[in-house]
């Protein structure tokens, strides 16, 4: 195998196969890096900027090693991308033999058994479910993997998905009668045969919390394990650190003991009387909440009569239920499960319900039809180091976005890293020619009233000037439709605006419409790669702060604030420079990139942090004045 350097050269490998290829110093210092961890079973940390080629330089030394290698990304979308496209490229160019593979979440793969529990029974589901189920009858005698993902015609949120896929709960393991032809155990064996194996940070961390038990032999036998966009790993990985139970499981539970009744179990129906007392209480309890979505301190709810009243009226109907249950075990395996099910729903209601815990946050979310409790650790990173330090392997965290004021320590304290090698490399664009970065003069203060009409003019300008190809983005949702329905009566380019339909779809019509302007909060600052005159302008409204009411970031605060330190400068700041640095790298996406970054928080003058975020962003040219803005749009083809 040759060297790195003669991979990365100008007459090199990757030369050969990839046209126009062009050799970068911080690349081959990069992958030169990582191949030095994998060999020496450590730990390094890289940032590396837009345009830097960090997927090549992470993908070169994981072909060439020797050992199993796990690639873990941020998306399902960046994973098939990652498999379908990057990797065949650098295998073809090594001329590698190595085997890999893909594996996705097993919500991604239909389960054989729970369709075969749904063939003749369609009392249970209306007209637009039965549609969709005979759609996937039909693609099920036809599929090789049975990954969801090749069935287009349904969508993302299609309500048959829960119904023809497994979870965790209601899997039966090695009991199942399908269980040789699974697609998920397909799948995993292909993976552990795999050399490469393509996963995502929900997947790894589910299979890292051994949540998915009987499934945990993933992450043991690799060698080294890559996280591209790692900035995203802390939060992921408290979620499955921490416990979460909704009203939706309890639904489920709830349907699958009816399932069993209606079909196996006829002369049991007791069983489906105390599921159904589960069912109701579990609606009741969320007719508790406001029909808006929110957050909150769940620990604070528990302080309400009425929700402690039904909480507890919930613990009781599902000890009944348990009891009920008991008496019927050995009758039937997918009612063994349910019974293994309804003692972890206890366990979790009574962990839920302890508000005398430290080191945790008790919160709770509401969609439009349910409640989810959450139990979420304050602190992932002794419980990481723990896990990085019991087997000797390589590990490498990369992003574009990991440095906060020239340094990794935000990101080392939350993860355990301390003694991780660290590296940052800058993009090789030129920021001074490509772009400028405004903050306009005479701005209100953010939460000023008189700022909804400063950013609609400002926003109207810049789509003047820009002609359409632009993203707007908000840090909240109630902004975005306000700007939104605003525009739509002044301005004649063709707005497309997130929650309308799907990313990919918003994605898609923007492309191919050179006018249009997209508007979009959380989804749109990441994850999104628009290059050339495609976008030539990037507005931000302000600052990403996180929300100060949001229940998870006010118990880290009190955490902070006990151990004597700011959490201002120790959590806020840092997370929202990461998020700015993310919504910025929108805008310059390869070489011959030209753009505006337009950030309407005065903040970013007047505030003695202020430094902090400016440091942190591309080196672009710098104006407080709109006008030279529109020239530069202008200017650019």
């Amino acid at each position: 195998m040759p060297s790195l350097k003669s991979v990365f050269s100008a007459d090199g490998l990757l030369a050969d196969q990839i046209q126009g290829f062009v050799p970068r110093d911080a690349q081959t210092d990069m992958a030169e890096a990582v191949e030095k961890a994998i060999e020496d079973n450590e730990s390094l940390i890289v940032e590396a900027g837009t345009g830097t080629g960090k997927t090549f330089a992470y993908l070169v030394p994981a072909l060439k090693g020797e050992g199993k290698a796990i690639i873990s990304t941020g998306t399902k979308n960046l994973q098939e991308q990652l498999y379908h496209r990057d990797l065949p490229i650098v295998k073809k160019a090594l001329g590698s033999r190595r085997k890999t593979a893909l594996l996705k979440g097993r919500a991604n793969y239909l389960c054989l058994h729970r369709l075969a529990q749904h063939g003749g029974n369609s009392t249970l589901v209306d007209t637009q479910v039965l549609d969709q189920l005979s759609t996937v009858k039909q693609w099920a005698t036809t599929t090789k993997t049975g990954d969801m993902g090749e069935l287009k015609k349904l969508p993302e949120d299609a309500r048959v998905l829960p119904m023809v896929t497994s979870t965790v709960d209601n899997c039966l393991g090695r009991d199942c009668p399908d269980y040789e032809d699974c697609y998920l155990v397909k799948a995993r064996r292909k993976a552990l045969d795999a050399d490469v194996i393509v996963v995502n940070h929900h997947l790894f961390f589910a299979d890292m919390a051994l949540k998915d038990t009987g499934f945990g032999e993933l992450i043991p036998e690799a060698d080294s394990i890559i996280f591209d966009e790692a900035h995203q790993i802390p939060d992921i990985a408290s979620d499955y650190f921490g416990e979460a139970l909704s009203t939706r499981q309890l639904q489920d539970l709830a349907k699958d003991i009816t399932l069993l009744y209606r079909t196996v179990l006829k002369d049991a129906a007791q069983l489906d009387t105390a599921a159904d007392k589960c069912r109701m209480i579990a609606a009741d309890l969320r007719l508790l909440f406001p029909d808006t979505p929110q957050r909150g301190n769940w620990a604070q709810a528990l302080e309400r009569d009425e929700v402690r009243h039904e909480a507890g009226k919930l613990a009781e109907a599902l000890g009944i239920l348990h009891e009920v249950c008991r008496l019927h075990i050995g009758r039937d395996k997918d009612l063994d499960n349910l019974y293994e099910r309804i003692v972890s729903t206890r366990e979790q209601l009574d962990a839920l319900c302890n508000t005398e815990q430290d080191g945790v946050s008790l919160w709770y979310e509401t969609t439009p039809r349910h409640l989810i409790m959450h139990l979420t650790p304050l602190s992932i990173a002794a419980k990481f180091r723990r896990f990085i330090n019991a087997v000797p392997r390589g590990w490498v965290f990369t992003s574009a976005t990991l440095m906060v004021n020239g340094g990794f320590e935000h990101f080392q304290r939350r993860m355990g890293l301390e003694d991780a090698r660290t590296l940052g490399l800058d993009s090789p664009f030129n920021y001074q020619q490509q772009a400028m970065l405004c903050v306009p003069r005479y701005l209100p203060e953010p939460n000023s009233p008189a700022m909804k009409k400063v950013l609609l003019d400002t926003a109207k300008r810049i789509i003047k000037a820009s002609r359409g190809r632009c993203f707007l983005l908000f840090t909240s949702h109630a902004m975005l439709r306000l700007i939104a329905s605003q525009l739509a009566e002044e301005v004649d380019n063709p707005l497309l605006v997130q929650g309308t339909t799907t990313k990919q779809a918003l994605l898609d019509a923007y492309l191919a419409d050179e006018n249009a302007v997209l508007l979009g909060t959380g989804a749109f600052w990441e994850g999104v790669d628009v290059r050339g005159s495609d976008l030539v302008c990037v507005m931000i409204d302000k600052l990403p702060f996180a929300s100060p009411d949001d229940p998870l970031l006010q118990a880290r605060i009190e955490d902070v604030k006990k151990r004597g330190a700011n959490p201002f400068a120790t959590i806020q700041i840092p997370q929202a420079v990461i998020t700015l640095k993310q919504g910025a790298g929108r805008l310059i996406r390869d070489p011959q990139d030209k753009g505006v970054l337009v950030i309407c928080d005065n903040r970013l003058v007047t505030r003695h942090y202020a430094k902090t975020f400016v440091a942190s962003l591309p080196d672009m040219q710098r104006t407080r004045s709109l006008d030279n803005v529109e020239a530069f749009l202008t200017s650019i083809e």
